[in-house]
Protein backbone atom coordinates (compact mmCIF):
# COMPACT_ATOMS: atom_id res chain seq x y z
CA UNK A 1 0.00 0.00 0.00
CA UNK A 2 1.33 3.40 -0.90
CA UNK A 3 -1.08 6.19 -0.10
CA UNK A 4 -0.93 9.55 1.55
CA UNK A 5 -1.90 7.88 4.85
CA UNK A 6 0.80 5.53 6.19
CA UNK A 7 -0.33 1.96 6.96
CA UNK A 8 -1.02 1.07 10.56
CA UNK A 9 2.19 -0.98 10.80
CA UNK A 10 4.42 1.78 9.44
CA UNK A 11 7.14 3.27 11.60
CA UNK A 12 5.82 6.65 12.83
CA UNK A 13 7.50 9.95 12.24
CA UNK A 14 10.07 10.90 14.82
CA UNK A 15 8.66 13.06 17.57
CA UNK A 16 10.23 15.30 20.17
CA UNK A 17 8.57 13.44 23.01
CA UNK A 18 5.59 14.69 25.01
CA UNK A 19 3.41 17.42 23.58
CA UNK A 20 5.06 20.74 24.26
CA UNK A 21 3.34 23.95 25.22
CA UNK A 22 3.26 26.31 22.26
CA UNK A 23 5.70 28.77 23.85
CA UNK A 24 8.14 26.00 24.74
CA UNK A 25 7.90 24.64 21.19
CA UNK A 26 8.56 28.10 19.76
CA UNK A 27 11.61 28.57 21.98
CA UNK A 28 12.96 25.17 21.03
CA UNK A 29 12.53 25.96 17.35
CA UNK A 30 14.23 29.33 17.81
CA UNK A 31 17.28 27.60 19.28
CA UNK A 32 17.37 24.93 16.57
CA UNK A 33 17.06 27.55 13.83
CA UNK A 34 19.95 29.49 15.38
CA UNK A 35 22.10 26.35 15.57
CA UNK A 36 21.29 25.33 11.98
CA UNK A 37 22.15 28.81 10.71
CA UNK A 38 25.54 28.59 12.44
CA UNK A 39 26.23 25.21 10.85
CA UNK A 40 25.35 26.54 7.41
CA UNK A 41 27.40 29.70 7.76
CA UNK A 42 30.44 28.56 9.72
CA UNK A 43 30.37 24.77 10.07
CA UNK A 44 29.51 22.57 13.02
CA UNK A 45 32.60 23.56 15.01
CA UNK A 46 31.12 27.06 15.37
CA UNK A 47 28.08 25.68 17.19
CA UNK A 48 28.72 26.19 20.88
CA UNK A 49 26.10 26.67 23.54
CA UNK A 50 27.29 30.27 23.91
CA UNK A 51 27.08 30.96 20.18
CA UNK A 52 23.58 29.48 19.89
CA UNK A 53 22.37 31.47 22.89
CA UNK A 54 23.78 34.69 21.47
CA UNK A 55 22.32 34.01 18.02
CA UNK A 56 18.90 33.24 19.50
CA UNK A 57 19.00 36.16 21.95
CA UNK A 58 18.65 34.04 25.10
CA UNK A 59 20.81 33.10 28.05
CA UNK A 60 23.22 30.19 27.79
CA UNK A 61 21.37 28.42 30.60
CA UNK A 62 18.28 28.23 28.41
CA UNK A 63 20.17 26.23 25.80
CA UNK A 64 21.59 23.86 28.41
CA UNK A 65 18.18 23.34 30.01
CA UNK A 66 16.61 22.58 26.64
CA UNK A 67 19.23 20.20 25.21
CA UNK A 68 21.49 19.17 28.10
CA UNK A 69 24.77 19.58 26.27
CA UNK A 70 26.24 20.22 22.82
CA UNK A 71 25.81 16.61 21.72
CA UNK A 72 22.14 16.78 22.72
CA UNK A 73 21.73 19.92 20.63
CA UNK A 74 23.33 18.25 17.63
CA UNK A 75 21.15 15.18 18.01
CA UNK A 76 18.09 17.46 18.11
CA UNK A 77 19.26 19.07 14.86
CA UNK A 78 19.61 15.65 13.25
CA UNK A 79 16.15 14.72 14.51
CA UNK A 80 14.68 17.90 13.01
CA UNK A 81 16.29 17.39 9.60
CA UNK A 82 15.18 13.76 9.57
CA UNK A 83 11.58 14.73 10.36
CA UNK A 84 11.59 17.12 7.39
CA UNK A 85 12.90 14.38 5.08
CA UNK A 86 10.37 11.87 6.40
CA UNK A 87 7.51 14.26 5.71
CA UNK A 88 8.80 14.76 2.16
CA UNK A 89 9.10 11.08 1.26
CA UNK A 90 6.02 9.90 3.14
CA UNK A 91 3.57 12.69 2.24
CA UNK A 92 5.24 15.01 -0.29
CA UNK A 93 4.82 15.18 -4.06
CA UNK A 94 6.25 12.53 -6.38
CA UNK A 95 8.74 11.28 -7.31
CA UNK A 96 10.07 11.53 -3.74
CA UNK A 97 6.61 11.15 -2.22
CA UNK A 98 3.78 8.74 -3.05
CA UNK A 99 2.46 8.55 -6.60
CA UNK A 100 5.59 7.57 -8.55
CA UNK A 101 6.82 4.03 -9.33
CA UNK A 102 8.87 2.55 -6.46
CA UNK A 103 12.18 2.53 -8.34
CA UNK A 104 11.76 6.20 -9.27
CA UNK A 105 10.99 6.98 -5.62
CA UNK A 106 14.15 5.17 -4.53
CA UNK A 107 16.23 7.19 -6.97
CA UNK A 108 14.63 10.42 -5.73
CA UNK A 109 15.17 9.39 -2.10
CA UNK A 110 18.92 9.02 -2.61
CA UNK A 111 19.26 12.28 -4.50
CA UNK A 112 17.27 14.12 -1.80
CA UNK A 113 19.58 12.82 0.93
CA UNK A 114 22.65 13.81 -1.07
CA UNK A 115 21.31 17.35 -1.49
CA UNK A 116 21.71 18.02 2.24
CA UNK A 117 24.77 15.89 2.91
CA UNK A 118 27.16 18.72 3.76
CA UNK A 119 25.00 19.95 6.61
CA UNK A 120 24.06 16.48 7.85
CA UNK A 121 27.66 15.30 7.76
CA UNK A 122 28.84 18.28 9.79
CA UNK A 123 26.11 17.82 12.38
CA UNK A 124 26.60 14.06 12.66
CA UNK A 125 30.34 14.47 13.14
CA UNK A 126 29.75 17.01 15.91
CA UNK A 127 27.07 14.89 17.56
CA UNK A 128 29.31 11.83 17.49
CA UNK A 129 26.08 9.88 17.40
CA UNK A 130 26.89 6.26 18.20
CA UNK A 131 24.50 3.36 17.74
CA UNK A 132 23.29 4.96 14.53
CA UNK A 133 22.20 1.66 13.02
CA UNK A 134 19.81 0.95 15.89
CA UNK A 135 18.55 4.53 16.03
CA UNK A 136 15.03 5.57 15.08
CA UNK A 137 16.13 7.82 12.17
CA UNK A 138 18.16 5.05 10.53
CA UNK A 139 15.49 2.41 10.98
CA UNK A 140 12.76 4.68 9.61
CA UNK A 141 14.89 5.24 6.49
CA UNK A 142 15.59 1.51 6.24
CA UNK A 143 11.89 0.70 6.56
CA UNK A 144 11.09 3.16 3.75
CA UNK A 145 13.79 1.81 1.43
CA UNK A 146 12.78 -1.80 2.17
CA UNK A 147 9.13 -0.96 1.43
CA UNK A 148 10.03 0.47 -1.99
CA UNK A 149 12.27 -2.49 -2.78
CA UNK A 150 9.41 -4.89 -2.00
CA UNK A 151 6.97 -2.81 -4.07
CA UNK A 152 9.42 -3.04 -6.98
CA UNK A 153 9.40 -6.83 -6.68
CA UNK A 154 13.08 -7.00 -5.76
CA UNK A 155 14.30 -10.51 -4.93
CA UNK A 156 16.66 -11.51 -2.12
CA UNK A 157 17.19 -10.43 1.47
CA UNK A 158 15.43 -7.06 1.48
CA UNK A 159 16.64 -5.76 4.89
CA UNK A 160 20.24 -6.59 3.99
CA UNK A 161 19.89 -4.95 0.58
CA UNK A 162 18.37 -1.85 2.21
CA UNK A 163 21.41 -1.59 4.51
CA UNK A 164 23.74 -1.95 1.54
CA UNK A 165 22.00 0.75 -0.46
CA UNK A 166 21.90 3.16 2.50
CA UNK A 167 25.62 2.62 3.05
CA UNK A 168 26.22 4.40 -0.26
CA UNK A 169 24.50 7.49 1.21
CA UNK A 170 26.43 7.56 4.49
CA UNK A 171 27.29 11.19 5.24
CA UNK A 172 30.90 10.51 6.26
CA UNK A 173 31.54 8.45 3.12
CA UNK A 174 29.93 10.99 0.79
CA UNK A 175 31.89 13.87 2.36
CA UNK A 176 35.10 11.86 1.86
CA UNK A 177 34.14 11.23 -1.76
CA UNK A 178 33.40 14.90 -2.46
CA UNK A 179 36.10 16.57 -0.38
CA UNK A 180 38.99 14.12 -0.78
CA UNK A 181 38.32 12.11 -3.93
CA UNK A 182 36.91 14.91 -6.07
CA UNK A 183 33.52 13.43 -6.94
CA UNK A 184 30.52 15.72 -7.36
CA UNK A 185 27.15 15.11 -5.74
CA UNK A 186 25.72 14.66 -9.23
CA UNK A 187 28.21 11.86 -9.91
CA UNK A 188 27.38 10.19 -6.61
CA UNK A 189 23.67 10.62 -7.32
CA UNK A 190 24.11 8.98 -10.73
CA UNK A 191 25.94 6.11 -9.04
CA UNK A 192 23.08 5.75 -6.53
CA UNK A 193 20.60 5.58 -9.40
CA UNK A 194 22.73 2.92 -11.12
CA UNK A 195 22.85 0.86 -7.89
CA UNK A 196 19.09 1.13 -7.43
CA UNK A 197 18.29 0.14 -11.00
CA UNK A 198 20.65 -2.84 -10.94
CA UNK A 199 19.34 -3.99 -7.55
CA UNK A 200 15.72 -3.87 -8.69
CA UNK A 201 16.06 -5.69 -12.01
Amino acid sequence: MDTQTPPSHAVPLLTTGSQERSDAARNRQLLLDAAEALVREQGADAVTMDAVAKRAGVGKGTVFRRFGNRAGLMLALLDQSEQKRQAAYMFGPPPLGPGAPPVERLVAFGRARLAGIDIEGEIRRAADAGERYSSAPYNIMKTHVAMLLRQAGTPGDIPLLADSLLAALDAALVLHQTRNLGYTLDQIGDHWESLVRRATI
